[in-house]
């Protein structure tokens, strides 16, 4: 498995080796070795799914206290994948990276606690796959504004396309957001 930094601290790409033929294709999603040695947890206390159509964004959330750290992937389709710094103290706070995640690539995407996720469904339909270090908390999850301009994350679709659930218009700026110290 090859595994390389991002531009944000702690956020690390996971590219495993896939191995095609005229059948498919297969690939490790998970190892608890190679975590390990690449310092990821080895014990995760939830696996999610989520299905959802072109141009669905989903996000930005993260849980202020029961904080998650995810490994994220897409089982099928393709997804603009983003990942906000917001631990104050950092010297990237308040700055994202965005990357394109897809079936076809198999990459996958560390992100620690500390940071907000959330995504965007390039096809048609996406499968959306994620580990969690600690349980969902309804009381504790927060959501950043995905239109914060303070942000300015390309999302590559205009807003008037975008399929956002209420809880993510109602999302605040990162400047009136809890965030972590």
């Amino acid at each position: 498995m090859k595994i390389r930094e991002t531009s944000l601290p702690g956020v690390l790409v996971l590219s495993p080796p896939i191995y095609r033929d005229d059948r498919g294709c297969f690939f490790e999603t998970f190892n608890r070795r190679r975590m390990a040695e690449a310092g990821l947890p080895e014990n995760w206390a939830q696996d999610n799914v989520s299905l959802s159509r072109k141009n669905v964004l989903r996000g930005i959330h993260y849980q202020i206290q029961q904080p998650q750290g995810k490994l994220v992937r897409v089982t099928h389709g393709a997804v603009l994948d983003v990942a906000v710094d917001l631990r104050r103290s950092s010297p990237t706070f308040g700055k994202h990276l965005a990357i394109e995640l897809s079936s076809d690539n198999a990459e996958m995407l560390w992100i620690p606690e500390g940071f907000g996720h959330g995504f965007l469904v390039l096809s048609q339909v996406a499968g959306f796959a994620y580990k969690v270090t600690d349980y969902y908390s309804p009381a504790a999850e927060r959501t950043i504004a995905w239109n914060d301009s303070d942000l300015a994350i390309p999302w590559s679709v205009p807003a008037s396309d975008l399929i956002v659930s209420e809880k993510d218009r109602l999302g605040v700026k990162l400047k009136d957001a809890e965030v972590f110290p």
